[in-house]
């Protein structure tokens, strides 16, 4: 009797086992079927945030339904990230996540999620090399100016948070030019940037989706370039290597996840939707224009990548001894 008991149990596991797969297959061959909410866990205004209004029409038009924004931001994007692992695995929350995702478990003691376990990756758009900049008040016009003042009088630098591309290109740029420079964090790049055009801090590191309107317009001075190459957009801009401090070579990359449960199916039309709409002629220009390179790689080789920065991270916190709060 225990016998057939435990036969029928199995058999009754195995049917809605296969019931579950084909629902899954089901769901995730209609997919999607309603509007799609892309958690931006950072302040409008921002890289993130610009990345994602850029993406945003042509998206929604290749998934054929619409792709809301909503921005969460706060605590080095650790809030609008939780809100994305903790919802429902249907691929209707996504989570558009930036470099600050992966060093996040190097500075956090207790993250309210597990960053590589709690996620399906999906795709990973772009990437950016972060610009060197001042406030046109700081009378600094080149990097070993600007180290020079530095040394002279207490300066200060902005950053979208702890953890942020912006808080550790700072970090390794004061550890690589022996210089002691205030870090102040803000909630996002988009109020840090705020606050360098205001004067209210005298420098920042952040990528071309955050500076370039403010550099054309003026507001801001580019000193240099944190990358082994020059800029795209802004070709008379020295690399840091150039500027006379090697070693400094700092960005940012932005990618789209979900819920750890998420159907690979769907991962794999998130991130087919996005090659696509990054390749719109429009969109396209507008990319290129910014100063990003699109990378386009898929949900495999972003998981692989983000086991790997997590890892890269971590040691740089280490070398640069900045502890985890």
């Amino acid at each position: 009797m225990k016998a057939i008991n435990r036969t029928a149990i199995a058999l009754a596991a195995a049917a809605l086992a296969a019931g579950a797969n084909v629902y899954a297959a089901q769901d995730a061959s209609a997919y999607p079927s309603k509007p799609i909410r892309l958690i931006v866990p950072f302040s409008p205004g921002g890289s993130a945030d610009n990345l994602a209004r850029t993406l945003q029409p042509a998206l929604s038009a290749v998934l054929g339904q619409s792709v809301v924004i909503d921005n969460r931001g706060g605590a080095s994007g650790i809030i609008g990230s939780e809100i994305a692992a903790r919802a429902p695995a249907d691929g209707y929350t996504l989570l558009l996540i930036t470099t600050t995702h992966t060093v996040n478990p190097s500075l956090i003691k207790k993250l309210p999620y597990d960053t590589i376990k709690d996620f399906a990756p999906m795709s990973l758009a772009v990437s950016q090399a972060n610009i060197l900049a001042v406030h046109p008040s700081v009378p600094a016009k080149s990097v070993k100016e600007l180290v020079a003042l530095a040394r002279s009088k207490p300066l200060t630098y902005a950053s979208g948070g702890n953890g942020s591309s912006p808080h550790l290109s700072g970090e390794l740029f004061k550890l690589v030019a022996g210089v002691d420079i205030t870090h102040v964090p803000f909630k996002g790049s988009g109020p840090g940037v705020a606050a360098l055009l205001g004067g209210q801090v005298a420098m920042m590191f952040a990528g071309p989706l955050a500076f370039e309107a403010h550099i054309k317009a003026g507001k801001i001075r580019p000193l240099a370039v944190a990358a082994n190459k020059r800029s795209s957009v802004l070709r008379d801009l020295p690399t840091m290597a150039e500027a006379g401090f090697p070693g400094i070579e700092t960005g940012t990359w932005y990618g789209v996840i979900g819920p750890a449960a998420t159907p690979p199916a769907i991962a794999q039309t998130v991130h087919e939707a996005v090659v696509k709409t990054m390749a719109q002629p429009e969109v396209n220009a507008r990319l290129l224009a910014q100063g990003v390179d699109i990378v386009g790689a898929g949900p495999r080789e972003f998981g692989k990548i983000l086991r790997a920065e997590v890892e890269k991270w971590s040691k740089l916190v280490k070398r640069a001894g900045i502890t985890p709060g």
